[in-house]
């Protein structure tokens, strides 16, 4: 068997994040594989299942309602070319955005969630 350290270590990295983040899932077919599934209820804790989160949704995803329309407006204002330039741009966009605008993003998810326990 051909061992990839590398891959060792990298594998590792995200396990000990996923067990200091608590992960939100969309309705995305991929993030609602058994396999996917199973990954993240082993490995994080506080795991919501696809099964348990509200449909259709996306007032209660903060990057849904308001951080993915702004980086839209940047990956797609220029034509794109391949594959690896839209990684790059999704990379950089992402590396472009202002904490203050994540941190009131998030703010707002705080209400989001608060007006939907409420109802």
């Amino acid at each position: 068997m051909n061992l990839n350290l590398d891959s060792v270590k990298s594998n590792t990295a995200v396990i000990i994040i996923a067990r200091l983040l608590q992960f939100q899932q969309d309705v995305a077919p991929a993030h609602r594989a058994r396999e996917t599934v199973n990954l993240l209820r082993q490995e994080t804790p506080d795991f919501i299942p696809p099964d348990l989160w509200p449909p259709n949704s996306p007032d209660l995803n903060p990057v849904d309602y308001k951080i993915w329309g702004i980086m839209q407006d940047g990956v797609y204002g220029r034509k794109i070319t391949n594959v690896d330039e839209l990684k790059q741009r999704i990379s950089d966009e992402w590396d472009n955005i202002d904490q203050q605008l994540i941190d009131s993003a998030i703010k707002q998810w705080h209400k989001h969630l608060a007006a939907c326990v409420s109802a």
